[in-house]
């Protein structure tokens, strides 16, 4: 599929995908056309110290390319969506069109559709509902969210659910309730170009493996090293696919080829998830198959 038959117009555009689908290719192939600049929508991106495992653009990309919102955040640092839509608010307005890429489909849904406003997390009761998490609390939890809640949440996201539940306990509201009072969207969908990344799943499943051999080719084992002294599992960068197996091999507890292949099923399970998302919530959006040339 060509450039030409997305029919590119004014304003932003985004482009949303599952891992590993060739979004920030597709990016730059518009900016190289069209002009612009490529703004993140990746929740794990946004970190510092993973560049190779996260697929991050290569220093190169950005050389070339103007790229915001990679790797802004320490390592150690905490980041939402409610902070992600603060970021993209200030780059939206400063008139450069923003070409907005990644497999976060919460921020997309965010931008175009609203975000509750919902208050902080009292640290007290993150690192309870931490606890509960890390126990196998997770049923504990979606025994309290109410069938709304339950109907908007991926049930078998953890940290969805461990999210909901905290908004309950620190602010005695269902994030349902929360949800039903959303602002307006910074972004109307009518104002930009919106595709999303869909190709056959063996196509991608296929990709998948070639890119973790190529990132342990291109230094994620000397990234995993220079993580491992400050590693702590329980760090959102923490969740990069490929980081914890990579960290348990540094430290003899498994074999390379056993981290390799417990990254990819765990890459794979990932972007089913994103796939579903995307199908679900993303339908009205132009299809774009990268498995054709």
């Amino acid at each position: 599929m060509s450039l030409k038959s997305l029919n590119i117009k004014e304003g932003p555009i985004l482009i949303a995908g599952p891992t590993a689908s060739g979004k920030s290719s597709l990016a730059m192939k518009i900016a190289n056309k069209f002009g612009g600049q490529i703004v993140n929508a990746d929740a794990i991106q946004v970190f510092d110290g993973w560049r190779v495992l996260t697929a991050r653009p290569s220093q190169a990309d950005e050389e070339q390319f103007v790229h915001r919102l990679y790797g802004h955040i320490p390592v150690d640092g905490d980041y939402s969506v409610g902070h992600w839509i603060r970021d993209i608010k200030s780059i939206l307005d400063d008139g450069t069109r923003p070409i907005i890429v990644g497999g976060t489909g919460l921020y997309f849904s965010a931008l175009t559709q609203g975000l509750a406003e919902i208050p902080a997390t009292p640290e007290s009761i993150r690192e309870q509902a931490d606890a509960l998490r890390m126990s196998g609390g997770i049923e504990e939890m979606l025994q309290v969210l109410n069938v709304e809640t339950l109907g908007r949440i991926d049930q078998n996201n953890p940290m969805r659910v461990q999210r909901a539940w905290e908004v309950l306990q620190s602010t005695g509201r269902q994030i349902s309730d929360w949800q039903n009072e959303t602002p307006a969207p910074l972004l109307n969908l009518i104002d930009a170009t919106a595709i999303v990344m869909n190709s056959p799943k063996e196509w991608l499943n296929e990709r998948i493996t070639r890119r973790f051999n190529m990132m342990i080719d291109d230094g994620a084992l000397d990234e995993a090293q220079t993580n491992l002294e400050t590693w702590d599992p329980s760090n959102l960068s923490s969740k990069a696919i490929g980081a914890p197996e990579l960290i348990a091999y540094l430290k003899g507890e498994i074999e390379l080829e056993t981290a390799k292949e417990r990254a990819t099923i765990a890459t794979r399970q990932y972007a089913k998830r994103q796939r579903t998302w995307f199908r679900s919530r993303m339908s009205k959006w132009v299809q774009f198959d990268p498995s054709i040339d």
